[in-house]
């Protein structure tokens, strides 16, 4: 197929692309353009395959991980602060793990070690306010605590937090 006159080379720099045009193979609706829309989606995909903390994630996934979506907007909750606790046992107090923000995705990666990953009792807490109060809006629950027992823990648990200003809820994934 070869260049129409109406359309304009591509400006990039892409070697191929260049032979592709001087060629006159390139269309207005051919490989050129799927090229660029192949790469920009990829782009888009590389944070779904490569979390930000890449290394961890890459070395030993966390058996623990967590995903907030605003069903109220059809978004990720992104940048929400969450902190991971485990009960005691014996005393039943809550001992803090780790404190975290969601990407931009609404995960956690690498929330927690599979050497830290106990059997036991664990919570969640979600700072809820201050996400909504990011956008400038208010809700019903300042907070949201999930806790749930662990008995195996060489199994890999999700437990993912759907929420809107005057609702949430969540269930168990893998």
């Amino acid at each position: 197929m070869r260049m129409s006159q109406d359309y304009a080379p591509c400006p990039c720099t892409h070697a191929r692309h260049q032979s592709l045009a001087q060629a006159g193979s390139l269309t207005a609706f051919g490989f050129h353009s799927s090229v660029h829309m192949s790469v920009s989606r990829l782009q888009q995909l590389k944070g779904h395959i490569f979390p930000e903390n890449k290394i961890t994630a890459m070395a030993a996934p966390s058996p623990l991980s967590t995903h907030v979506l605003n069903t109220a907007m059809g978004v990720p909750g992104s940048n929400m602060a969450l902190s991971l606790y485990r009960q005691d046992p014996t005393t039943n107090t809550w001992s803090l793990l780790t404190s975290r923000t969601t990407n931009a995705d609404g995960r956690c990666p690498g929330l927690i070690t599979k050497e830290m990953f106990i059997a036991g009792v664990y919570r969640l807490h979600f700072e809820t306010a201050l996400y909504w109060e990011s956008m400038g809006e208010t809700c019903f629950y300042p907070y949201v605590e999930i806790v749930f027992t662990i008995i195996d823990p060489g199994q890999k648990y999700h437990v993912p937090l759907l929420l809107s200003r005057f609702s949430y809820s969540t269930y168990r994934g893998s």
